[in-house]
């Protein structure tokens, strides 16, 4: 894979399935480097695999469609250049869609009411005007809480959260004012995840509204009369919640949650978010799933419940499986197993949808009905055909202490032995596993051997697995890496003597300390990286209660004298590792006379590398190759992949051929 083939890349989010399980609408995702812009329109999927996917809507960003109760309807989002998202309404049987709201920031995804007559979403609401183009001009923030800043967001204590319900126009007004949304919560907290109760008289959602909401990280549910009223909490105070739903006899609400938060309410250090239900009364959460060995791993943004069974995407050993759970009791069943990840589902009609992907593959859409599996997509194949795909292979290590890790290492064509590079995700956030890795496979397709794993801390490996990190972060995971770097590295197709270490977030902390440990490494790169947690505590959204719980009160210094060339990356608007962790380690390096640059990208945050402008995604790509050129360079030798660019004609075979000539060039 090459920098330019982001623009190959398709990116399927969460299917919704019709109510008659006939018809699947996903929004897929893809770059437009000529643009610079990232494009998603609605794409319409017969389960039966009778059809073809066909395109639906044209964008430019169409996302979040759900289709309404009784099938007549498709509710999304849809923004113009530069525009916010707004919610937009498409009759099934044909016609133009119609726009239904216009609010300042922009709106949260479409819900339903079980009538179909009304949507619920939540919107931000903007106490001070902003929309300025002078930033400076604005008036200042006042700051009275510890949880002031949002990753991704940015400040919000004058522009909280809230639920609205919009009455849709009667059949046949397809023009007129917009509709007015009717606001059913104020105050400052942010509220998330809406569900309708099934008689649609009551809204749940998730709030931190409790008495200790700034200083701990408990979420409850909340419930709301429909028509706006008194609040009343759901759950006791003691879990973090989300994504409830409620069955159809309205007894329970059916949420993942993060239970036994400590008395400080701030232990969620490998707790693992569990399927539980509360009675809609209110109560605390029970278990359906162990906690101790189960992590919700979808992006699906409910829980989804269908023929008597909750469907959730669960995390495995790097894998996120399918389960379905009967509500009534009995064995969860496995409809997704093996090495996959699922990213979304949606469930209706006696049919489970769901976007799947794996080492190769951003995801496809996948039918499940009973006994079978049907495949119904083919999004990548662009990318896929361009054979610059490249499998991994699955390894496992043993740490000082006997600890098992795992891990999995892909290999560029040819016997090697080839230069390494340990790519360390930040698994605090987003595990290491079998879903497709941008950074791997363009390196991979420049030649090097990419080394990837999970060590403690990481997901899907049981609760005691990651909660070995708590108060201890860069100890044992450190250790769980070298022990596995050191175990493949007695493969004859890596070479021992030529390896480089890249960190993304919180891998960005184990890589260096790891830089500072051992001068083993050629070259690093510490892109969006952790690398000074005293000053994370003041500047993070997460600072405040972070560095206590994962690297406790005194935690490990990275060595000053620290030798490594090294490369940072970071976006100059990241608030979840801010871009003065990264600028400060720059300096701190180049002070000492250490090679050193700084790659700062304006108006990026923590997600660059995946969501992140088109051209600064390429941008990032080309100067990880250029560096890894400068400080580990493929050779000849690696057996580098070539591509022909010219080549002489064959005459006729009359018995005499000439010399074929042929010019190459590298890859990268």
């Amino acid at each position: 894979m090459r920098p330019d083939d982001l623009a190959l890349l398709r990116v399927p989010g969460v299917p919704t399935v019709s109510p008659d399980g006939r018809m699947a609408v996903v929004a897929v995702a893809r770059t437009d480097p000529g643009d610079d812009a990232e494009r998603s329109r609605l794409w319409a999927v017969p389960t039966d695999g009778s059809a073809p996917a066909r395109p639906l809507t044209p964008g430019p960003r169409d996302t979040d469609p759900v289709f309404s109760p009784d099938g007549r309807w498709l509710a999304y989002r849809g923004a113009g250049p530069g525009g916010r998202p707004q919610l937009y309404l498409l009759p099934t049987a044909g016609g133009a869609p119609r726009r239904l709201t216009d609010t300042p920031l922009g709106t949260g995804r479409p819900v339903w009411s079980p009538d179909a007559r009304r949507l619920a979403f939540t919107a931000r609401v903007p106490q001070v005007d902003r929309s300025g183009v002078d930033r400076a001009a604005q008036p200042p923030w006042l700051v009275t809480t510890l949880r002031w800043q949002a990753n991704g967001v940015g400040v919000v204590t004058d522009r909280y959260s809230h639920v609205f319900v919009l009455d849709l126009p009667a059949d046949g007004e397809d023009d007129g004012p917009l509709p007015r949304p009717r606001q059913v919560t104020d105050g400052a907290a942010d509220d998330a995840d809406v569900t309708w109760s099934p008689d649609g008289a009551e809204l749940a959602f998730v709030s931190a509204r409790h008495a200790r909401a700034d200083r701990d990280l408990v979420r409850d549910v909340y419930a709301v009369p429909a028509g706006g009223g008194t609040l009343r909490r759901v759950t006791d105070g003691r879990a973090r919640c989300a994504r409830p739903t409620y069955d159809p006899s309205g007894d329970w609400i059916w949420l993942t949650a993060r239970l036994e938060l400590g008395r400080d309410g701030v232990d969620v250090v490998g707790r693992g978010a569990t399927l539980c239900r509360v009675r809609a009364t209110g109560g605390t959460p029970e278990p359906v799933l162990a906690p101790a060995v189960t992590d919700r791993g979808d992006a699906t943004p409910a829980t989804v419940l269908a023929g008597g069974a909750a469907h959730l995407g669960v995390r495995s050993h790097g894998a996120v499986e399918l389960l379905r759970v009967p509500l009534e009791g009995g064995s969860p069943e496995a409809l997704v197993d093996g090495p996959f990840t699922v990213h979304g589902l949606a469930a209706a009609g006696g049919v489970v949808v769901a976007t799947v992907g794996h080492d190769r593959s951003a995801g496809e859409l996948i039918a499940v009905t009973p006994g079978r599996r049907r495949l119904l997509t083919g999004f990548g194949r662009a990318l896929g055909a361009t054979g610059r795909l490249h499998r991994s292979q699955e390894r496992t290590a043993t740490a000082p202490d006997g600890t098992e890790v795992h891990g999995w290492v892909t290999l560029p064509p040819g016997p090697g032995p080839h230069p390494v590079l340990l790519c360390l995700s930040d698994p605090l956030r987003r595990p290491e596993g079998w879903s497709l890795s941008v950074d791997a496979q363009v390196l991979v397709s420049a030649g090097y051997a990419v080394v990837r794993c999970a060590p403690r801390g990481s997901s899907g490996h049981g609760q005691a697995h990651a909660r070995a990190v708590r108060a201890a972060g860069g100890t044992v995971d450190a250790d769980d890496v070298v022990a596995f770097l050191d175990a493949v590295l007695t493969d004859p197709a890596l070479d021992p003597e030529r390896v480089g270490v890249m960190g993304t977030g919180y891998g960005g902390w184990l890589a260096t300390l790891l830089t500072g440990r051992t001068t083993r490494f050629a070259a690093a790169v510490l892109d969006g990286a952790l690398t000074d947690p005293a000053g994370l505590v003041g500047t993070s959204d997460v600072g405040w209660w972070f560095v206590d719980q994962y690297l406790g009160a005194d935690p490990p210094t990275p060595a000053a004298d620290s030798t490594t060339p090294t490369l940072v990356v970071h976006g100059e608007d990241d608030r979840r590792y801010p871009a003065g962790q990264g600028t400060r380690r720059y300096v701190e390096l180049k002070r000492r006379g250490v090679s050193a640059e700084l790659l700062l990208f304006p108006g990026e945050g923590s997600e660059l590398g995946r969501t992140g402008r088109p051209r600064h995604r390429q941008a990032r790509l080309e100067h990880l190759l250029r560096w890894w050129a400068r400080w580990l360079p493929v050779t000849l030798e690696d057996d580098l992949p070539v591509e022909v660019v010219d080549a002489g004609a064959l005459p006729p075979d009359d018995g005499g051929r000439e010399p074929l000539t042929v010019r190459a060039t590298r890859l990268d």
